[in-house]
């Protein structure tokens, strides 16, 4: 399970969209805290592309996955502390989330978002649309 996730991560990184896509369920359930334009519930990895490609295009190609800080495993989920880091019209987001993702059968077939400071992802993502 770790070593699934840790390949995830590094895709992340290193924005491997091909490598993302094969360890991603193609039904994944991805619930993003928050209520910001990227909040809620996503159904499907083609959902999670199209949130992450927003978050780029907001952030004007800056987001990142800048550290994993710790990685702990309890049965098929595994919990991340992870620090991301974005920049817009000179404001800089650099928060920690805890991300909780659960593996089956060698894809993540959900995660659980968990953000340390949701005031500062709210205001930096924006609001939902309306």
């Amino acid at each position: 399970m770790e070593t699934i996730v840790r390949e995830f991560l590094a895709a992340v990184q290193q924005v491997n969209l091909e490598k993302i896509g094969s360890i991603l369920h193609p039904e994944v359930k991805w619930n993003v805290p928050g209520n910001n334009r990227f909040s809620g519930m996503k159904h499907s990895a083609a959902e999670v592309f199209q949130m992450v490609g927003g978050m780029f295009e907001v952030s004007q190609n800056t987001f990142a996955l800048a550290e994993t800080k710790a990685v702990a495993v309890l049965e098929n989920k595994v919990a991340c502390l992870l620090r991301f880091k974005a920049v817009k019209d000179g404001v800089t987001l650099d928060t920690d989330n805890i991300d909780v993702y659960t593996v089956e059968n060698g894809r993540i077939i959900a995660v659980e978002a968990f953000a340390t400071d949701i005031a500062a992802e709210d205001a930096f993502w924006g609001p939902l649309p309306q």
